[in-house]
């Protein structure tokens, strides 16, 4: 479900969990496991293996599991959400292929983006669901208000360029040099920042968000997650996409 190797120091964490690193419960409380336990290395750098990133949510579980997975799944969710954007270190998304909805949502989560193909984008509304608080508030937390609400009211998946230029990622480079770049990314920052003044200053950054986060439900968005998965605008957007189960 998860590889876990380490280069000059460095943790690669790989999301293995299907064909398209699917988001279920199982993998969202796996990635907040591993992220939380990331002690022993000096960076981190948060990849897909195989050629996905991660196509978002399993669909197919939240229509199979109704309201019961719901209520379960989406405090999971988050809660993975935000063990990426709390690692006390740098950490680096190596995004090698498709990184749509909560797939985007880690990528945004980690301090800085490396993106080798595929396309990436925030189609929640599409699906005709509505965000958990984590996900907007690091969206907007990575690119700004006026490009978190461009992009997610536009629903788009971006090609690599136009996500440079909207600031979803923060550099491109070839695909069979993606993991080298984003260790080497990572590790540069380790290097030159002391690590102590490195988690201190995150912190700060971020301060703002957790405290706005520690006081906001999701009870709505579970509603809403579950009047979607029983009313049929899942089952619909899944049966107009191509491969669609995953978002």
């Amino acid at each position: 479900m998860i590889e876990w190797d380490v280069v000059d120091g460095v943790g690669v964490v790989a999301m293995a969990h299907g064909k398209v690193n699917a988001l279920d419960l199982e993998l969202c409380r796996e990635i907040r496991r591993v992220m939380g336990e990331s002690h022993g290395v000096r960076a981190v750098v948060l990849t897909g293996a195989g050629r996905v990133f991660s196509a978002g949510v399993d669909l197919k579980r939240v229509v199979d599991g109704g309201g019961a997975y719901v209520a379960e799944f989406l405090p999971a969710l988050s809660a993975a959400f935000r063990a990426v954007f709390d690692v006390a270190k740098p950490v680096v998304a190596a995004v090698n292929g498709h990184a749509i909805a909560g797939g985007c949502v880690l990528a945004a989560a980690c301090d800085h983006r490396v993106m080798a193909g595929g396309t990436i984008g925030l189609p929640e509304l599409r699906v005709g669901v509505p965000f958990p608080h984590a996900a907007l508030e690091i969206v907007r937390f990575a690119v700004g208000p006026v490009v978190a609400n461009r992009v997610i009211f536009d629903g788009a998946n971006y090609e690599p360029a136009v996500a440079l230029e909207l600031g979803l990622v923060d550099e491109l480079c070839e695909p069979d040099v993606l993991r080298e770049r984003a260790v080497a990314q990572a590790g540069e920052w380790a290097d030159r920042i002391p690590a102590d003044a490195f988690r201190h200053t995150k912190a700060q950054l971020r301060s703002e968000v957790n405290a706005r986060l520690d006081r906001l439900s999701d009870a709505a968005t579970v509603d809403l997650w579950t009047k979607a998965a029983t009313d049929g605008r899942i089952r619909n957007f899944m049966d107009r996409t191509v491969g669609g189960g995953a978002h």
